[in-house]
């Protein structure tokens, strides 16, 4: 009698699929923690800005380059994060020239206190030309009520 050895089509093959649901549930998770937590963040150096009728930024801009007074007279610089050490004008002046390297079309605001003397902003602005090279900045205000 002949031994016929049975057919291995019968046996189940792997299934070479991903199941993409727990990914998915993770995204969801990660949206909502951000969408949270998003507004809680404050970018720079909380300051008492003027009120001017001026119009917005555009938001498909590159993020500016903020030179902070605040009302003791200290000087900050933050790019879109929060910096809460105080700079000495020398510091300040040589972390915009390295950021002027990174991105040179990035643009230089300035986010002074509106119990700053005008002197101190207008120091400011003397000393981001003519030791950072920085040709034109911009004021920054809050909208008015």
């Amino acid at each position: 009698m002949n031994y016929v050895p049975m057919s291995r089509k019968n046996k189940r093959r792997p299934v070479a699929e991903i199941n993409v649901v727990p990914y998915i549930d993770v995204m969801l998770v990660l949206l909502v923690i951000f969408m949270i937590t998003a507004p809680l963040i404050t970018a720079g150096v909380k300051v008492d800005l003027p009120e001017a009728s001026a119009e917005p930024m555009s938001a498909d801009e590159e993020p500016p380059l903020i030179a902070s007074i605040d009302a003791s007279g200290n000087y900050y610089l933050s790019v879109g994060e929060s910096k809460d050490q105080a700079l000495e004008a020398h510091e300040l002046v040589d972390l915009v020239l390295a950021h002027k390297k990174l991105s040179p079309k990035a643009q230089v605001m300035i986010n002074g206190d509106r119990n700053v003397p005008y002197d101190k902003v207008v120091q400011l602005m003397v000393l981001l030309q003519s030791q950072a090279g920085i040709e034109s900045v911009g004021l920054m205000t809050d909208p008015e009520k």
